[in-house]
């Protein structure tokens, strides 16, 4: 199948992109990678009246350091970060993040912003940011609004962006000495989204704690009680039957073979933050 007509605007100004939107009443799609939005044009899951071409804009393809951390905007690809061709994202936790979103040439046309505006549940972004306390800028033609990443998703496919707005950068803090970093994600074959996933972001000299679940079929879920648990306590604050606890308490319509797979991305992502040991992060889960 193939999409239904529409016209098609390729803009180099965001504010020229910002009135097409508004012009259209929400009718038109902004596009950067197309990787997400393509597909749904030629399953005609989409039919917007327009296509707003926004890869060329140079403002959403800068990265640099700021007094918040460092600003990623919203056009920067995903090989971009994997391949540190932006040096203030060298060695940060996003760079290895990055290169294990889908294929390679999903990576080379994929963009950060887009995929925190597709919303999909089991994409790698929509988990990570919120556990990096990142923020989501937003500008439409009545101003510009920044939005924490995890309040941004409102459930599958839903975000807080209004008809006429536009992702123009993420704001994520900086990796340093004093952070401790996990993420792990479980796929039926690589490439592929993933069935479940866990991040955890650990700064004892700011006092961050955060535990977050994603490719939960909605928003990500922040596991608060649990990532204050191991920010105190460590090692015996994340067993096997407290991660199980947690998880249940905050799935409690999941069958058992789901608690497994998010218990052991849980565990395997408290191993790779380095709060729990290999030979208990690589067991079996019960």
């Amino acid at each position: 199948m193939k999409a239904a007509s529409f016209g098609y605007m390729s803009v180099l100004e965001l504010d020229e992109a910002l009135q097409a939107l508004a012009r259209s009443e929400g009718a038109a799609k902004a596009m950067s990678g197309g990787q997400s939005l393509g597909p749904m044009l030629n399953l005609r899951l989409a039919r917007p009246p327009q296509v707003i071409d926004i890869a060329g804009l140079p403002l959403l393809r800068q990265v640099k350091a700021v007094a918040e951390g460092i600003e990623i905007g919203a056009g920067v690809t995903h090989s971009e970060i994997e391949d540190g061709h932006h040096a203030p994202l060298v060695g940060h936790p996003m760079q290895g993040v990055a290169a294990g979103i889908a294929y390679r040439a999903v990576r080379n046309r994929g963009t950060v912003g887009g995929s925190l505006a597709h919303a999909d549940p089991a994409a790698d972004w929509v988990v990570v940011l919120p556990a990096l306390g990142a923020r989501v800028r937003l500008r439409s033609p009545r101003g510009e609004r920044t939005v924490e990443a995890a309040g941004f998703m409102l459930g599958a496919y839903t975000t807080v962006l209004e008809p006429d707005e536009l992702v123009t950068a993420v704001i994520v803090p900086r990796h340093t000495p004093s952070t401790r970093w996990g993420y792990h994600k479980l796929c039926r074959k690589p490439g592929e989204f993933a069935e479940a996933s866990a991040a955890i972001y650990l700064d004892e000299a700011a006092g961050v704690s955060r535990i977050v679940l994603g490719a939960v079929d909605g928003p990500p879920l922040l596991l608060d009680a649990l990532a204050s648990a191991v920010a105190r306590d460590g090692a015996s604050a994340a067993s096997r039957a407290q991660l199980r606890a947690a998880v249940a308490a905050a799935l409690p319509e999941r069958d058992p073979i789901d608690l497994k797979m998010f218990t052991a991305c849980l565990e395997r992502a408290l191993e790779h933050a380095g709060v729990v040991a290999r030979t208990q992060a690589t067991g079996a889960p019960t």
